[in-house]
């Protein structure tokens, strides 16, 4: 299987963990998330940098935020549909 045939059904292909992260901040917001996923970065004086350095370090929170991620983009393409 080609790279670009893995790459088709990946949700998160071509979208930059800034942005995921961005996102989620802006639907939801640094309390929610700090709720939904329990990290220091998102409880206390969180930042995107700070974050951002921390999920890059740390794969099981990293898929945590993607997870989030792709819930979020789920749920809008429902209402929407």
């Amino acid at each position: 299987m080609s790279e670009e045939e893995k790459n088709k059904n990946n949700p998160l292909h071509g979208i930059k963990l800034k942005d995921i992260l961005e996102e989620l901040v802006k639907q939801y917001g640094w309390e929610k998330l700090a709720k939904s996923i329990d990290i220091r970065c998102f409880l206390f004086d969180p930042t995107i940098n700070s974050s951002l350095k921390f999920l890059r370090k740390t794969p099981w929170a990293r898929t945590k935020v993607e997870e989030m991620y792709i819930n979020m983009i789920n749920k809008k393409s429902k209402k929407n549909s």
